[in-house]
């Protein structure tokens, strides 16, 4: 799927990421890793001192844990010409049926211009598509406009709590029903 990409909102709407990049949201291949690990990088540096670190080393993974993640779920990349994977999702399916996703990032020199909403589109388009009725996330409080991007499409906090590596973890769903 081609998309293009505007500068001012992270809504579904065909945008411009600049007057001549297109991005490309796809199923990520196995030559997309090192610009997913620099994404996730890229994506979640200045939150680092607000995670614990084995909070911050499990939400951006080594290689070894992103080949785990590549092998058992969906990874989506988004993909803008010269500047390679700006933005990567992953999802998978759980044994109830649901979907599930983690590792939402977006490189932050991409963001707000609607990146975010074509990854999440994509995905939950798939994940319908594959039978789930209901998808959930989970966020950590320093993820503040994440989080604001999750309720404005339809994610609720469930009132689920667990502990993330010494952090409070907030799961978050919404319904995939039509």
């Amino acid at each position: 799927m081609t998309l293009e990409v505007d500068a001012n909102s992270d809504s579904a709407a065909p945008e411009h990421v600049s007057d001549s990049t297109a991005v490309d949201v796809r199923r990520a291949r196995s030559d997309d890793v090192d610009g997913i690990l620099r994404c996730l990088r890229a994506a979640f540096d200045e939150y680092r001192d607000q995670y614990t670190p084995g909070a911050f080393s499990d939400t951006v993974p080594n290689l070894e844990s992103l080949n785990t993640r590549l092998r058992t779920m969906s990874v989506y990349v988004a993909v803008a010409g010269r500047d390679g994977v700006i933005g990567t999702l992953a999802a998978a399916r759980t044994d109830e049926g649901e979907g599930h996703l983690r590792g939402m990032a977006v490189d932050p020199r991409f963001r707000n211009r609607g990146v975010a909403g074509r990854l999440l589109a994509a995905v939950l388009d798939d994940l319908h598509a594959s039978g789930c009725k209901r998808v959930t996330l989970d966020t950590t409080a320093p993820l503040r406009t994440a989080t604001r991007f999750y309720k404005t499409n339809g994610f609720r906090r469930t009132g689920r709590v667990s502990s993330f590596f010494g952090m409070d973890l907030y799961e978050y769903a919404r319904s995939l029903e039509r």
